[in-house]
């Protein structure tokens, strides 16, 4: 286990503590959400940026499925060979 020391406002610590929010159990919590949160948002911006970086370098499924059809039968093909 780690120790985290932090430094917050008087008012704030003590309104912090009366709600509960100060326990480990509590704060654990409040990071774990966060952490989940940051990775959604990261996860979310590489994908916009991925679908801005335009598409017409990205194969159709239907393109990549005749890629897929013109393989099995070239190694078919040359299966018999």
């Amino acid at each position: 286990m780690t120790t985290v020391q932090i430094t917050l406002p008087d008012e704030l610590a003590q309104e912090a503590e009366r709600a509960g929010l100060l326990s480990s159990e509590s704060l654990e919590e409040m990071l774990r959400k966060q952490l989940k949160m940051k990775a959604a948002g990261e996860l979310i911006a590489m994908l916009d940026k991925l679908d801005s970086a335009g598409n017409e370098d990205y194969m159709s499924p239907e393109e990549v499925a005749e890629e897929i059809k013109a393989m099995r039968a070239e190694k078919q093909a040359a299966g018999r060979a």
